[in-house]
Protein backbone atom coordinates (compact mmCIF):
# COMPACT_ATOMS: atom_id res chain seq x y z
CA UNK A 1 0.00 0.00 0.00
CA UNK A 2 2.67 2.52 0.83
CA UNK A 3 4.72 0.86 -1.91
CA UNK A 4 2.41 1.96 -4.45
CA UNK A 5 1.61 5.80 -2.78
CA UNK A 6 5.18 6.46 -2.62
CA UNK A 7 6.07 5.36 -6.44
CA UNK A 8 2.54 6.79 -7.49
CA UNK A 9 3.64 10.21 -5.90
CA UNK A 10 7.28 9.99 -7.22
CA UNK A 11 6.02 9.30 -10.75
CA UNK A 12 3.78 12.22 -10.90
CA UNK A 13 6.66 14.26 -9.55
CA UNK A 14 9.24 13.27 -12.22
CA UNK A 15 6.42 13.57 -14.92
CA UNK A 16 5.53 16.90 -14.32
CA UNK A 17 8.98 17.99 -13.64
CA UNK A 18 11.07 19.03 -16.75
CA UNK A 19 13.66 15.94 -16.05
CA UNK A 20 11.54 13.78 -18.04
CA UNK A 21 11.65 14.01 -21.67
CA UNK A 22 8.75 15.80 -23.62
CA UNK A 23 7.63 12.22 -25.08
CA UNK A 24 7.32 10.21 -21.57
CA UNK A 25 6.11 12.96 -19.84
CA UNK A 26 2.62 12.28 -19.69
CA UNK A 27 2.96 8.06 -19.87
CA UNK A 28 4.94 8.68 -16.00
CA UNK A 29 2.50 11.28 -15.02
CA UNK A 30 -0.20 9.11 -16.46
CA UNK A 31 1.35 5.93 -14.13
CA UNK A 32 1.53 7.67 -11.49
CA UNK A 33 -2.18 8.59 -11.63
CA UNK A 34 -2.57 4.93 -11.58
CA UNK A 35 0.02 3.76 -8.64
CA UNK A 36 -2.32 6.34 -6.75
CA UNK A 37 -5.18 4.59 -7.58
CA UNK A 38 -4.27 0.72 -7.23
CA UNK A 39 -2.72 2.20 -3.31
CA UNK A 40 -6.27 3.65 -2.61
CA UNK A 41 -7.98 0.46 -3.66
CA UNK A 42 -5.87 -1.71 -1.27
CA UNK A 43 -5.90 0.95 1.50
CA UNK A 44 -9.76 0.15 0.97
CA UNK A 45 -9.56 -3.57 0.96
CA UNK A 46 -7.97 -3.39 3.80
CA UNK A 47 -9.74 -1.26 6.19
CA UNK A 48 -12.70 -2.39 5.34
CA UNK A 49 -11.96 -6.55 6.12
CA UNK A 50 -14.44 -8.24 8.62
CA UNK A 51 -12.42 -9.10 11.58
CA UNK A 52 -12.77 -12.89 12.02
CA UNK A 53 -13.35 -14.45 15.29
CA UNK A 54 -11.45 -16.53 17.00
CA UNK A 55 -11.89 -20.00 16.91
CA UNK A 56 -13.55 -21.69 19.70
CA UNK A 57 -12.11 -25.02 19.33
CA UNK A 58 -8.15 -24.44 19.78
CA UNK A 59 -8.84 -22.24 22.97
CA UNK A 60 -7.97 -24.51 25.80
CA UNK A 61 -10.24 -25.58 28.43
CA UNK A 62 -9.88 -24.81 32.27
CA UNK A 63 -9.93 -27.85 34.27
Amino acid sequence: MIMFFATGSLGIIIGLSPVAGPQQTLMITFMGVINIGLGAFFAFIYLTQVKKDPDKRKKKRKN
